[in-house]
């Protein structure tokens, strides 16, 4: 039986381990902060989400507190006309096999906590961060801050977009400023105007800017993300923010646009950082996993389910795996995920800046694109990230 240390108690680390637990292995994840919670607010799930949490048994755990939506909507964040939209009803549910819904993502990190909490293969230790490791043969020495070093068969670094783990596996430095700044806030429903409560993902798209809202904790509340293309150079993430600024920012928004940005109070403030894809995963008995591996900005709802993913997957090759084979099992899992999450990191680049960002002629090309596509056409366009199963990986056959 291995024994696995998972650096980072986020949404891929709890995840991570409760994969490695159902296959009947022994798992530690050691979490920096103090309490095992997360920051943040509305997370969009696609159908490969969904199919990951299902085989992480925390489906309809989600499925609880998630709003199904009707459809994903691009609109003019000026004039207000609808430039593109996918339905998300009947056609699309049969073709990909699973809803596309929205939830507050710390739902989602509690649905997982609790799976774990009651695992009994799973412990979770709160205030104890991994800061490096050694690998010595035979295992890996997991060096804490604080405390003794120890022991385990394999250490996964899901510690995040400034993981520790990446720094001495990969040594690529820190992450890359996007120079976009993100203000999120929660709204209740009931302060909504009833003409204004769709139950859609909404992305209005400007020059240099988008808002994007959509309702997640069962409809109760309205998340409200609002991003420039401003040029920041210095990260940080979720500062207090107060509401005159974010609005000044945005006066040339429609006033449909306006009114749902005029209903945010306690404003918090990101500068999105990403990384360039990379092929250094794994490093004998370590590898990377979610935003320690391929962090990626938000601009195509990926981030949280490809993490999912990276854990179904790192299960099952380590399920039944022998202490011997390892390295390898390792390397078969940085081999499988490293082309789909790269892709998904550069069409993430892309989207920010082709769809939701462009003025003048880059917006009229955008426009005449999206005008020349049908809903079938739309699912086409969706269907590799939509329609993957991370559970069909063929387990490789020990030598």
């Amino acid at each position: 039986m291995l024994n696995i240390a998972i650096a980072g108690g986020g949404i891929g680390g709890l995840a991570a381990a409760l994969a490695c637990a159902r296959a009947g292995l022994t798992v530690q994840v050691l979490e920096r902060n103090p309490d095992f919670t997360e920051l943040g607010a509305g997370i969009q799930l696609a159908p490969n989400a969904f199919r990951a949490l299902d085989l992480l048994g925390v489906a309809e755990q989600v499925r609880a507190s998630a709003v199904p939506v009707d459809s994903l909507r691009l609109l003019d964040a000026h004039s207000a006309a609808t430039l593109a939209e996918l339905p998300l009803g009947p056609g699309y549910r049969k073709r990909f096999g699973n809803p596309y819904a929205v939830v507050h993502r710390g739902d989602l990190h509690a649905a997982l906590l609790s799976a774990c909490r009651a695992h009994g293969r799973i412990t979770l230790l709160a205030g104890t961060e991994v800061t490096g490791y050694e690998n010595t043969g035979g295992s890996v020495r997991v060096l804490p801050a604080r405390g003794r070093a120890f022991e385990a068969d394999v250490l996964i670094g899901a510690d995040g977009i400034r993981s520790k783990v990446r720094a001495q596996l990969v040594g690529d430095g820190g992450p890359r400023v996007s120079g976009h700044t993100i203000h999120r806030a929660v709204v209740p429903m009931s302060d909504v105007p009833p003409e204004l409560r769709w139950n859609s993902v909404n992305l209005w798209a400007g020059a240099g800017w988008h808002l994007v809202h959509y309702p997640i904790a069962r409809g109760e509340q309205l998340n409200l993300a609002v991003t420039r293309d401003d040029g920041a150079r210095r990260a940080v993430a979720g500062i207090p923010t107060d509401r005159d600024t974010v609005l000044s920012g945005f006066p040339d928004a429609h006033p449909r646009a306006r009114r749902l940005l005029e209903l945010g109070g306690n404003w918090r403030t990101w500068v999105l950082c990403d990384r360039a894809p990379t092929r250094k995963w794994t490093e004998r008995r370590v590898s990377l996993i979610g935003d320690a591996a391929h962090p990626m900005l938000q601009y195509a709802a990926q981030g949280a389910c490809m993490a999912l993913e990276d854990a179904v997957v790192l299960g099952r090759l380590l399920d039944g795996c022998p202490p011997e084979d390892v390295e390898r099992r390792l390397e078969r899992f940085a081999a499988l995920r490293q082309e789909r999450t790269a892709r998904a990191q550069q069409v993430s680049q892309w989207m920010g800046h082709a769809l939701y960002h462009p003025s003048g002629a880059e917006a009229d090309a955008r426009d005449a694109m999206l005008s020349s596509l049908s809903a079938d056409g739309l699912m086409d366009a969706v269907e590799w990230l939509h329609a993957h199963d991370a559970g069909d990986v063929p387990v490789p056959v020990h030598p």
